[in-house]
């Protein structure tokens, strides 16, 4: 009898192995970049760029969270990046608190902003919610320009230098998987509900307005996160960092990669760093030739560059596991003399 085998890529298409191929060169210049960023070999301004990188990350894949799973638009994510910046700013200042405790707490803060702003704002919908979120990081931005504690207008300087390459890359491979599995959970799967159907959803009993506010504090606690690191690389914030402009930055950041993917948040992230940086030699047509770039590709990929798919999706790993599965199982049923019907 002839014995056969699985291989785990059997039967994929040329798609789904150039995606495997991809992955694994991805993966082995993240390795390179980690061990060049070790021993020093990389240069300071390309490792600036990449810890902008990561940071943006984490900010891209916490508002899609809200925007892209949760379907609510919002326009206040620096608002709350600005409330983490200064928070961690301000405890490292004046306390010299550890530097895990202060992104902790600045997190906090921005987790229980969201929560009570969402609260009221939350049960508007559709162009009303994104002008009320619009409004509310322009209050913190003005806020913080008329706070003495805060620098007011100059700024607020001395700020210990914390933040490294691999402390942003943990906290935004930690950020990808935390929001990853609360996708996969049952309260993603209610998240998307109140996407889908709004209505349906709370006919099946969803409370949607909790989900909702579910969303936006998560998401608002990893904002804060992100500012506490961006004050910490920076060494110097100022509320002009935190401007309607920098909301923008990030949601065409979650629209790019697509709404509803994580794995296009992350790659749009990068992208959308390391494009300007790349670009900076053309002087004053670099913006030109990178708002022409944007344009050219969401006149081809209006669904942004994943749409909603995940690289587990296109890699087929589900499909790997069952084939794993399936294997034993037959073997078994062989051996007690079935024939699979």
């Amino acid at each position: 009898m002839r014995k056969e085998s699985i291989l785990p890529l059997s039967g994929f298409s040329l798609r789904q192995k150039l995606t495997w191929l991809a992955a694994v060169l991805m993966g082995l210049m993240l390795v390179a970049v980690n061990v060049g960023v070790y021993r020093g070999t990389v240069d300071f301004y390309f490792t600036g760029v990449l810890v902008v990188a990561w940071i943006n990350v984490i900010l891209a894949v916490s508002l899609n969270l809200i925007n892209g799973f949760t379907g609510q638009f919002s326009l206040g994510h620096a608002g709350f990046m600005a409330v983490g910046a200064y928070v961690s700013a301000l405890l490292t200042i004046h306390l010299n608190w550890p530097f895990p405790v202060v992104l902790l707490l600045g997190a906090l803060v921005a987790a229980l902003l969201g929560f009570f702003i969402g609260l009221p704002t939350l049960r508007l919908r559709g162009d009303y919610l994104a002008i009320a979120t619009l409004g509310f990081g322009e209050i913190v931005r003005v806020v913080l320009l008329n706070l003495d504690i805060t620098g007011g207008p100059r700024g607020l300087g001395g700020i210990f230098p914390k933040t490294t390459f691999f402390s942003a890359e943990v906290l935004a491979a930690l950020t990808i998987i935390v929001i990853g599995n609360i996708i996969r959970s049952s309260h993603g799967r209610a998240f998307i509900a109140v996407r889908e159907d709004e209505i349906a959803a709370e006919a099946m009993g969803i409370d949607t307005t909790r989900y909702k506010v579910l969303a936006f504090a998560i998401g608002a606690a990893f904002a804060g996160l992100a500012g506490g690191l961006f004050a910490h690389h920076q060494m110097f914030i100022d509320p002009r960092s935190f401007t309607f402009q920098r909301s923008i930055e990030i949601l065409v950041m979650v629209v790019l990669g697509g709404l509803g993917s994580i794995t296009g948040s992350v790659i749009a992230a990068f992208v959308l760093t390391i494009l300007p940086e790349a670009l900076r030699g053309m002087a004053e047509y670099r913006m030109i030739v990178y708002a022409l770039l944007l344009i050219g590709l969401m006149l081809v990929r209006p669904q942004g560059l994943l749409g909603t798919k995940e690289l587990r999706d296109m890699l087929g790993i589900d499909r790997v596991r069952w084939l794993k599965a399936e294997q034993p199982a037959a073997g078994a049923l062989k051996s007690h003399g079935g024939d699979g019907r």
